[in-house]
């Protein structure tokens, strides 16, 4: 009368795995995880939610990258389509991809470039860190990327501290911070690097 016994079983959700090739502290990466279930939830997708993720850091601490596990109810070739177009209106740089179970073929996407800025905290006179500060350095580089770019994360290291930014040329992005860099003292002897 109930049919309780003879329900077909529920197939258990797939879990995808997006690498981005970012670099974001925990925290950082955690903001696109909530943005991103945010999104599916604000969009109708019950049935896509992230399960987990995780750093991968270098033997120095520094973060290389960052996984992001979605689970899907019912996963389907426009479900994959959703999940890479979501994460690519998001933060996706270059070489970042979706790792298929089972051995699927692997979707990369990605179209932003990155810029690392690393400053260096041991060789500069005294009074440059007295009288510096790295917040101000994150928040002009911030303002002048307006547009073509962002800082989505840092890093502090036992010789440096790094800015990762990205967007859509690290060109640009090196042309809009090149007189900053030049001019304010606590990016003497900085490193420019592309990562994307």
């Amino acid at each position: 009368m109930f049919n309780l016994f003879n329900k077909k079983k529920k197939a258990p959700p797939v879990v995808f795995t997006a690498n981005l090739k970012a670099r974001l502290q925990p925290l950082d990466r955690a903001e696109i995880e909530d943005a991103f279930d945010e999104a599916m939830a604000n969009n109708g997708y019950d049935g896509v939610r992230v399960a987990g993720g995780g750093t991968l850091m270098e033997a120095n601490g520094e973060v290389s990258e960052c996984d992001i596990e979605i689970e899907v109810d019912d996963p389907s070739d426009a479900m994959i389509e959703l999940i890479v177009g979501t994460l690519n209106a998001m933060l996706a740089p270059k070489g970042s991809r979706l790792i298929l179970p089972e051995g699927g073929k692997d979707i990369p996407f990605g179209s932003l470039e990155g810029l690392a800025l690393y400053l260096n905290g041991t060789d500069l006179p005294d009074q440059v860190y007295q009288e510096s500060d790295v917040n101000h350095v994150y928040a002009q580089c911030g303002a002048l990327l307006e547009g073509i770019g962002s800082v989505a994360s840092t890093w502090s290291g036992p010789e440096e501290t790094a800015l990762y930014m990205y967007g859509s040329s690290f060109a640009a992005m090196q042309d809009k911070l090149a007189p900053f860099l030049n001019t304010y003292p606590l990016c003497q002897k900085c490193r420019v690097e592309q990562i994307a």
